[in-house]
């Protein structure tokens, strides 16, 4: 009987109710908050994070545009922190899931579009025009610059979506690899089994950076429209 490569993005059930919900509460879980006046190391680590990715996103921004700045912030923890455990062994990830990633990817965009049209109207209108486009381009432009904009979400979910699950599907399939040619060839197995070591080293970095990325383009979204 084949293997279903797909079997590990399906969304798991408990009798017979999905229980994404709580998987994707399950990051915010691990964060604690501590009133404490001498803080531990994990919460000192924290609050280094938020600094940092804090300073990183925000000096470019407008005083308008900082007051998302708690939005950026819980965007890229959350989005790290999935992609992390989902490297786990006998987890599920929910950013591999189209469906997920388009319902932070629209809302995030439609309110830094909303925020161009309401603040910086004219501005926001001339990016559809660029200045001194001849006559008869007039139409052409203002089409393709339209769907350049309606398509900005739907790139912001499928770049996340298709890393993520491009990686769990290839160390799956190199992890099977593995294990087959253990018994037949144990070199090669070993070979293999560096390749799926460095790979998912790899991948850590990679869930990483894919929060990263997703959060800055968000964040340049919302410098072009404040």
């Amino acid at each position: 009987m084949n293997e279903n490569l797909f079997a590990s993005f399906i969304t798991p059930t408990m009798m017979g109710l999905p229980v994404v919900i709580i998987i994707i509460m399950l990051p915010s879980m691990m964060l604690t908050s501590s009133n404490r006046l001498l803080s531990n190391r994990f919460h000192t680590f924290q609050q280094w994070v938020v600094k940092m990715i804090t300073k990183q996103m925000m000096s470019i921004h407008s005083p308008k545009g900082q007051t998302w700045c708690l939005m950026l912030v819980s965007l890229i923890i959350f989005i790290g922190s999935t992609n992390l455990l989902g490297l786990l062994p006998h987890t599920f990830t929910p950013t591999t899931q189209l469906s997920m990633n388009l319902g932070m990817a629209i809302p995030l965009w439609a309110g830094t579009v909303f925020l161009g049209f309401r603040h910086k109207m004219k501005s926001t209108l001339a990016h559809f025009l660029p200045q001194g486009t001849p006559i008869p381009l007039i139409p052409m432009l203002i089409i393709i610059e339209t769907i350049s904009l309606f398509i900005q979400p739907m790139a912001l979910a499928v770049r996340l979506t298709a890393n993520i699950t491009a990686g769990h599907l290839l160390m799956h399939l190199i992890g099977g690899a593995t294990l087959v040619l253990t018994s037949i060839s144990p070199p090669t197995a070993m070979i293999t089994f560096i390749i799926l070591v460095l790979l998912t080293i790899l991948e850590f970095a990679v869930a990483l950076i894919q929060a990263y990325v997703f959060t800055l383009l968000v964040s340049l979204y919302l410098h072009d429209n404040t």
